[in-house]
């Protein structure tokens, strides 16, 4: 990833924290990317690439408003004068029965998952059409792949983000332009260690590797996505989940 430079939303934290440093370690200028409210957990990220030797910094982004994808972008380029790689990682959850989810519990889950990731795509994509291509790895779920029981909204929208996912592949494919998506099983985040012990449990019994990820196992395999090294890969939607979606 030497002399390449990109984004990481969804970066204050957890998937989006671990990608974006292991991706400024193989080389890369990454902007840190989080709402304003995360700026504390932003600043940390990209001070701790920096304290490695790496470039990074913060900037803030609600991945829901289209003029915030647009800033953002904006801003790789005018910091780093390219838009290399995209990873589109920002997500949110509610869990709940599909009965007992409010309207507005599952729209706000849809603007950030479904629509954020669209958002960042499309100006994502403009921009790599002007420089000459790109990589786009985009966080879907294995609840992107299959049913998740009490996440009605959530797996809603990762299926979203899969079929964003392939038509992105599929209609840049010869701009130079690779889109794929990474599908992780239980990673020990925020969203997992704030529920109880019990739905966590719930949550690793389909695995067939019976603990929680790292943030990092999904980080190695964004940063191999992000590479050069997948120069043949595009359109797919990676399990790194430990073996749940292969069957139990």
């Amino acid at each position: 990833m030497h002399g390449k430079a990109g984004l990481v939303t969804g970066a204050a934290g957890g998937i989006g924290r671990a990608c974006a440093i292991r991706l400024a370690a193989e080389g890369a200028a990454v902007v840190v990317a989080d709402l304003e409210s995360a700026r504390d957990g932003g600043e940390e990220t990209a001070a701790e690439i920096r304290d490695a030797g790496g470039r990074a910094e913060f900037f803030a982004c609600d991945v829901a408003n289209e003029q915030d994808n647009v800033a953002l972008v904006a801003h790789v380029v005018e910091r780093f004068g390219t838009l290399d790689f995209a990873h589109n990682n920002a997500g949110i959850g509610v869990h709940k029965l599909l009965a007992d989810t409010e309207a507005d519990e599952f729209d706000r889950v849809i603007a950030v998952n479904l629509r954020g990731t669209f958002l960042g795509m499309k100006y994502q994509i403009r921009q790599m059409l002007r420089g000459g291509g790109g990589s786009i790895v985009n966080t879907s779920s294995n609840a992107g792949l299959r049913g998740v029981r009490l996440l009605s909204a959530y797996t809603a929208s990762k299926h979203g983000i899969v079929g964003l996912t392939k038509n992105g592949a599929i209609e840049y494919a010869e701009e130079g332009i690779r889109v794929n998506a990474v599908c992780p099983g239980a990673i020990m985040t925020s969203l997992m260690s704030g529920i109880s012990p019990q739905r966590q449990q719930e949550i690793l019994r389909p695995q067939a590797m019976r603990r929680p990820g790292d943030p990092a196992e999904v980080a190695a395999a964004v940063a191999w996505l992000c590479s050069d090294d997948a120069s043949f890969v595009t359109g797919i939607a990676m399990p790194v989940d430990a073996g749940s979606v292969a069957g139990w």
